[in-house]
């Protein structure tokens, strides 16, 4: 396999010679530009153009913003954006994903190069996923080597106490999604009427992130979109997305659906998981659930849909065309846990069929 050709644009020296060393250190990846702020970049540019960019979003001169939109209204182009762990810079970061990055690889302000090295092979992994990234949807609108082992949704859940109850007037829709999910999850919630099933999401997104994505779709929908906290009931015009580094179960008391936010072991290498939310509602919301899996690498979820489904549960995925990176539908319709797979487009409808019925 040729080499991924890498771009780094970052005002921190430090971070510029971590994150090269890292990324040149991995096998069919290589780093051709490393500069300090985006009017540098451009002048690179010209002279070769990478297969990814990592870039900071807050750099002088020019911010990662301005830039971001510039690449891909000239040459869409997958970026990854590097971005401190503050509240500012997460705010900054929607805005980024907005406009049309395709992940997000965290910092601290403290002991930089140390935590970059502990994550070494995440953000390999991310530029690797990054790479296959089929832009141009993110404009219109994988292995990494050395994983560790994966947990399991069964290391966060209590073991199985019988099916679900199989009548409520209650309907709950269960989503789950990673790489692009950002711009994917827009699309659908902005197309849903005020009154529509309560919806609990897992959007694969560091910690500190998660509210600033949740209130921007807030802005944006007509429907309450909000970061979960433990025991938010589930209610219908209202989604409740999973907080970073947390994992969220869907748990059911009478007729009336709530979530529980919990720490955990990571699972498929995620926390918050996709698994351990489409188990819950399995257990919790059998045949009164719909499961959609939407675009992102890895097969967390495919498990739990499967799950879903043989609790008599609707399951619905993202299909490849759509997708920016179809890992995880590709997964959940390989191991059969899929009725049917719907254009992004048709997603909303899906929800509407359901609260319908």
């Amino acid at each position: 396999m040729s080499d991924i050709r890498v771009m780094v644009v970052d005002d921190s020296a430090v971070v510029r010679q971590v994150l090269t060393g890292l990324l040149n250190e991995a096998p069919g990846m290589e780093v051709i530009h490393a500069v300090a702020d985006p009017l540098l970049a451009i002048e690179r540019l010209k002279m070769q153009w990478p297969d990814v960019i990592v870039l900071d979003v807050e750099m002088p001169r020019m911010d990662g913003i301005t830039f971001l939109r510039k690449i891909m209204s000239e040459r869409p182009t997958p970026v990854v954006i590097c971005s401190t762990l503050t509240e500012k810079g997460a705010k900054t970061t929607m805005e980024a994903m907005a406009a049309g990055a395709v992940a997000i690889v965290t910092k601290p302000k403290l002991g930089l190069k140390q935590f970059l090295n502990d994550a070494s092979d995440d953000l390999v992994s991310t530029v690797r996923a990054a790479a296959k990234a089929n832009v141009r949807k993110l404009v219109q609108r994988e292995p990494a080597a050395a994983a560790p082992a994966k947990n399991n949704a069964d290391v966060v859940l209590a073991p199985a106490s019988g099916r679900a109850m199989a009548q409520t007037t209650e309907r709950v829709i269960a989503i789950g999604t990673s790489t692009g999910g950002t711009q994917a999850l827009e699309e659908v919630l902005t197309a849903l009427p005020r009154v529509s099933p309560g919806i609990v999401i897992v959007q694969h997104m560091p910690e500190k992130f998660t509210a600033a994505f949740a209130a921007r779709l807030d802005s944006l929908c007509e429907i309450t979109v909000k970061e979960a906290r433990h025991s938010d009931r589930v209610v219908p015009g209202c989604a409740l997305i999973a907080p970073g580094g947390k994992h969220m179960m869907l748990r059911r008391s009478g007729a009336q659906y709530f979530v529980e936010v919990v720490d955990g072991p990571l699972v498929n290498r995620h926390r918050p998981s996709v698994d351990v939310l489409f188990r819950s509602a399995a257990k919790s919301a059998g045949a009164n659930a719909l499961g959609i899996i939407m675009t992102g690498m890895g097969d967390d979820g495919a498990a739990g849909m499967l799950e879903m489904r043989n609790a008599g549960a609707h399951t619905v995925a993202q299909d490849e065309r759509s997708c920016v990176v179809y890992g995880m539908p590709k997964e959940a319709v390989k191991r059969g846990g899929v009725e049917k797979s719907v254009p992004l487009g048709a997603i909303a409808r899906e929800i509407a069929a359901l609260s319908s019925m």
